[in-house]
């Protein structure tokens, strides 16, 4: 089964129905970037059609599944979706911000798979499950071992089955205030990808081609329109010096990227291409100046999306 989202035209007095197919739905578990506990990096992503969810990050799980009950999206109790609906998680990075909902929710968790580059499951292994900080769920490191969670250590660039759905991921490095790592996933399923990047820097600010060679190699996807969707971060507004970004994006450096993106699919092939916007750091009015830098830049005429927590997303 999947998703359908319906377009009219209005073709002189015929109104002609386009149906185009969904490929992939997402729900917000948590879409900010600090200091609100409640509502921190993570997003259940599925193959439209299907309950069987990965979560991007896990910075909030419990209250973020909460919402989306309250908005209809999920029957049952937060602990059945928990439990029975996500069936592992990708973690890009290993910052509380991004990883505080999947350690805090474990005692409660069922069996299930972490997926991360090394450098990440090295993190998880050493300072959260290791009894030091909190319980060891895992099945490797320090005794004695719950054997709740299995790391799945991924190989840059090489395409890894997500177990217990019908998705497929392929991890790429990023760089988040170098030389600290982050990383971007590119989900597949059947033919259509979608792309999820955790907390980086601009190639300039980084002094890296991190994103370059992304672009590079998801440069094809979007002139043959596979790519259905980019969720990256813009956590400050453009006042904020680039000493004080810590390995993170503002509207000008995303646009400056998305420059070098155009170089290599071409001058209109972004356009209406779908980008959400994630990680914006609350504080003051910077959401608000955020999304109106972003809109005013907007040169490539990008589908500029702001996801609300709770409310699904369909690509």
């Amino acid at each position: 089964m999947r998703l359908f989202a319906m377009s009219v035209l209005c073709i002189g007095s015929v109104h002609a129905q386009i149906i185009t197919t969904s490929s992939f739905k997402v729900v917000p578990l948590g879409v900010k970037g600090g200091s609100d506990e409640s509502n921190l990096s993570s997003y259940m992503l599925a193959a439209a059609g299907s309950n069987e969810y990965i979560c991007l990050d896990a910075g909030t799980i419990h209250y973020g599944i909460q919402k989306a009950i309250s908005t209809g999206i999920f029957k049952g109790t937060v602990l059945s979706v928990l439990k029975n609906n996500i069936k592992g998680y990708l973690i890009s990075h290993p910052h509380l911000d991004h990883v505080a909902g999947l350690i805090i929710n474990s005692p409660d968790d069922t069996s299930k798979n972490i997926y991360a580059l090394p450098f990440c499951i090295d993190v998880l292994k050493e300072k959260y499950f290791s009894w030091k900080s909190w319980a060891n769920f895992a099945d490797d490191g320090e005794k004695p071992m719950l054997n709740k969670y299995h790391y799945k250590i991924l190989v840059p660039g090489e395409e890894t089955t997500i177990e217990n759905t019908n998705l497929f991921v392929t991890a790429f490095y990023l760089s988040h205030s170098n030389p600290y790592k982050s990383t971007a996933f590119l989900v597949r399923q059947s033919d259509a990808y979608m792309l999820y990047l955790g907390d980086t820097g601009a190639d300039t600010t980084e002094h890296a081609d991190n994103l370059q060679q992304l672009w590079q190699h998801i440069a094809p996807l979007i002139k043959e329109k596979k790519l259905k969707v980019m969720f990256i971060e813009t956590s400050f507004n453009n006042e904020q010096p680039n000493k004080l970004l810590f390995g993170h994006l503002t509207p000008r450096l995303l646009m400056q990227e998305m420059d070098a993106l155009a170089q290599l699919t071409g001058p209109t092939a972004l356009a209406g291409f779908p980008i959400v916007i994630t990680h914006e750091k609350p504080g003051g009015n910077r959401e608000a100046l955020i999304k109106k830098q972003l809109l005013l830049s907007n040169e490539h005429h990008l589908k500029l999306i702001f996801p609300i927590q709770g409310k699904m997303l369909s690509f």
